[in-house]
């Protein structure tokens, strides 16, 4: 077993805001952090939301004694915005922390900070062995479906496996390996077969694609690479576009959890997080373990 693909060091990372999936973010991270043996800590990031539009300057039409009056009661008034921004904070690491211990979580931080999500993680990604977040933080646009920006950028940003999870906490026995052949995948199937997280889990191994011989030999030899690491697997090659054949599975097998390879940094892809990968997070009622 490759025990040198994994960070074996590090605590299981949950980032929390005000979003309806920080209770799913708070069970997840303790249910991670139990079967890792990993010390849990959350962090809450207080930024300036880009929807908030700064108030308009009419400074200039005012006479110099009431233009500093102004001025004042607006700095006023970012100073209570702020102090009530970190009592909030401060209020939801509380919150969570005792979700996380309801959860079965023991050795449990919280932090706040200041400035932006995605490079508050890189910044703190040294010391961690499996970031958590939500998939939609608490000012994505659900109307339209998409997925909270931050998701996107941290996808790109960090380099330990992450775990993105679905708006409720539901028991977990059953997990997906997305596999296509690809020195990315092969390494995925590597990454779970040394790691503890699902140990004792079933896992399915699921590829995409027509029958063929080279197909054949991957998907076996990705099989027994679980197989000797003592998991019970199930493999399946099924023909099809791998979102719906994906999303299929899923729900014919009641899977738990959703293992992909997140695409790495070339200069075609940086733009992007890749489509299935992005698409099946779109789609999934399930959590996405996105493997770097």
């Amino acid at each position: 077993m490759n025990t040198s693909l994994i960070h074996t060091e590090g605590c299981v990372l949950a980032a929390v805001d005000r979003s309806i999936y920080t209770e799913s973010v708070a069970c997840h991270a303790a249910w991670a952090a139990s079967r890792l043996g990993a010390p849990l800590q959350f962090v809450h990031v207080l930024d300036r939301h880009p929807e908030t539009t700064p108030t308009a300057d009419y400074s200039g039409n005012l006479k110099l004694g009431e233009k500093e009056e102004l001025l004042h009661e607006l700095a006023s008034l970012d100073e209570r915005r702020s102090t009530i921004a970190q009592e909030q904070g401060r209020l939801l690491l509380q919150e969570v922390k005792r979700m996380a211990g309801e959860a079965g979580a023991t050795e449990i931080d919280a932090r706040q900070r200041h400035g932006g999500l995605v490079d508050t993680l890189t910044e703190l990604e040294a010391d961690v062995r499996l970031f958590v977040l939500g998939k939609r933080g608490e000012h994505a646009d659900f109307a339209k479906g998409h997925l909270g920006g931050n998701l996107e950028r941290t996808v790109r940003a960090v380099h330990r496996p992450l775990l993105v999870v679905s708006r409720a906490f539901k028991p977990i026995d059953r997990v997906l390996v997305a596999f296509d052949g690809s020195a990315t995948t092969r390494k995925g199937v590597e990454m779970v077969a040394a790691s503890p997280l699902f140990r004792g889990l079933q896992v399915h191994l699921v590829m995409v694609g027509a029958e063929s011989t080279q197909a054949s030999a991957q998907l076996q030899e990705a099989e027994g690479v679980l197989s000797q690491a003592g998991f019970d697997v199930c493999s399946a090659l099924i023909a099809g576009e791998p979102e719906t054949v994906i999303g299929a599975y899923v729900r014919e097998h009641a899977i738990g959890v959703l293992v992909m390879g997140a695409y790495g940094h070339s200069r075609i892809r940086q733009l992007i997080v890749g489509s299935t990968t992005t698409a099946m997070l779109r789609e999934c009622q399930i959590p996405v373990l996105l493997l770097r």
